[in-house]
């Protein structure tokens, strides 16, 4: 069954993934932690990135100039970093239509991380079910460092939706998903972390360890995390830990949605969350 009935609503994706390790915090996030600016990132690296984000958003091939155009490259520069992919073999440049295309050697990078991440498809059947069992977007998360990172999205399926994609980040003392992965970690562990991300930031934001530990405590005791407007005003998540690691990484399970589908929907939620664990991932590896 799926929670809610919203056919007769005009489809609104709303984003939720601006929040990355390069951006600014939006006027929607000024509750969230800062992240590592532009400058951490080294320049030829960061467009490095952009340019394969960029062939997989519009999955077609690409000439200099369109490349150049859409980020303001230097046309010196994007021809460099095109010329240095292809010599490496990740693009292939066609010189009658003059454009780039990318190589099969990025196609196969990755194709061993969803099996080191979720063994025998045993996580990947709990995600469909629970996107079955409630229409709403179904996350994996992990820890990454100071950050929550969200590492497998599987979108809503309703009308109204927030959106998210692979690989976006949310402050981990600042997030119900970062909350939730703090909780199972060691209280001294916390407060280790805690130092660190105190020492980036200005007195008046700092955390205060005392409440997060409350907050952190009343997780342990619940066995999950229902976190509203905590990020984003509108959105919230539904959480629970996954009783595995995978290479020692802490992985949750969210459900996210507007705060009132959510609420609406708690117990439901919860429950299918619960059942979903015991059957599909709650067993040895």
């Amino acid at each position: 069954m799926v929670f809610g009935d919203w056919s007769r609503l005009a489809k609104l994706d709303i984003p939720c993934d601006k929040f990355t390790l390069e951006d600014v915090i939006s006027t929607s996030m000024k509750k969230a932690s800062r992240v590592a600016p532009q400058d951490s990132v080294i320049k030829t690296a960061r467009r490095l990135f952009e340019v394969l984000e960029y062939f997989d958003e519009v999955q077609h091939p690409i000439s200099l100039k369109d490349l150049s155009l859409h980020f303001s490259y230097p046309v010196s520069s994007a021809s460099a970093l095109l010329k240095s992919m292809v010599v490496m073999g990740y693009l292939d440049y066609d010189s009658y239509s003059r454009t780039y295309m990318p190589t099969m050697r990025i196609a196969t990078l990755g194709n061993w991380v969803q099996g080191a991440l979720f063994g025998e498809s045993r996580i990947l059947a709990l995600i469909k079910h629970m996107s079955d069992a409630t229409g709403e977007m179904i996350s994996i998360s992990t820890q990454s460092d100071l950050f929550a990172q969200y590492i497998h999205v599987e979108p809503s399926q309703h009308p109204i939706r927030f959106h998210l994609k692979p690989g976006t980040v949310r402050p981990l003392a600042r997030s119900g998903v970062g909350w939730l992965l703090l909780s199972a970690r060691a209280d001294d562990t916390i407060d280790r972390l805690v130092r660190r991300i105190n020492i980036e930031e200005e007195p008046a934001n700092r955390i205060e360890l005392v409440d997060l530990m409350q907050r952190i405590r009343e997780i342990r005791e619940q066995g999950f995390v229902f976190s509203k407007h905590t990020v984003i005003a509108g959105a919230g998540v539904i959480a629970k830990l996954l009783p595995i690691r995978r290479h020692g990484r802490i992985l949750a399970i969210g459900v996210g949605a507007p705060v009132d589908r959510l609420e609406a929907n708690e117990s439901q939620i919860v429950r299918e969350l619960t059942d979903g664990i015991a059957r599909f991932v709650d067993r040895d590896e």
